[in-house]
């Protein structure tokens, strides 16, 4: 499997009180699976994608990414996974209003120094792959809705992630544009791309190979 989770639980602290966000989460995701988790708000779907992209750390139990513990490793550590094996995409974009399109889909290189030319050639290869590449020059402000997705995508494609995890990718989209969103990830899950899509939209988690829906923190299939 591409990762296995067993028993994660995660908490956290707000307005005086505690959250229980994950409590015992256990599941598994072969490389080339397709997994949509759908929940309530509050059911704790951020907070497993979270995990899931090392951006925090459970309080207890196991995470294996690609045979590496994840779960025990350091600040650093964690950071370099992250920047190198996941790609994350998001419903509100996160793209740079200032950089064009190539250079918002170059940004996780930042974190992952390669050379330049190895670099530009991944990310005209990414933005190839979502659609875009007459779009290279243009700035977020010039660009639709759905294209702007289609960037967040390419970006986290261009460090050839092992995985990518998606945070209600179509939620902002009206149905038609968020339609095309959707056959994309179909498409790049149809190449081998790994992926974990947070949803709220049962007719896109119906796309997915597999659903899991989390209520309380909990994870029922």
């Amino acid at each position: 499997m591409l990762l296995t989770a067993k028993n994660l639980t995660k908490s956290y602290q707000l307005g005086g009180g505690r959250v229980d966000a994950l409590r015992g989460v256990s599941l598994g995701l072969d490389r080339g699976g397709f997994l949509a988790v759908m929940g309530a708000s509050g059911s704790g779907k951020s907070t497993l994608l979270h995990v899931l992209g090392l951006l925090a750390t459970p309080d207890s139990g196991e995470y294996f990414l690609n045979g590496q513990d994840a779960a025990s490793l350091d600040d650093g550590q964690r950071s370099r996974l992250r920047a190198t094996a996941i790609g994350f995409v998001f419903q509100t974009f996160n793209l740079l209003p200032e950089l064009s399109v190539r250079d918002n889909v170059a940004l996780p290189f930042l974190y992952r120094p390669i050379a330049a030319d190895e670099a530009n050639a991944k990310v005209e290869r990414a933005v190839a792959l979502v659609g875009l590449s007459q779009r290279l020059r243009h700035r977020p402000g010039q660009l639709s809705g759905g294209e702007m997705q289609r960037v967040a995508i390419a970006r986290a494609l261009a460090i050839e992630p092992l995985l990518i995890l998606a945070d209600e990718p179509t939620g902002n989209l009206d149905r038609k544009t968020g339609d095309g969103i959707l056959q994309l990830f179909l498409e790049l899950n149809a190449g081998g791309a790994t992926i974990v899509m947070v949803t709220h939209d049962h007719s896109v988690a119906e796309r997915a190979g597999r659903i899991i829906e989390m209520a309380d923190g909990r994870v029922r299939e």
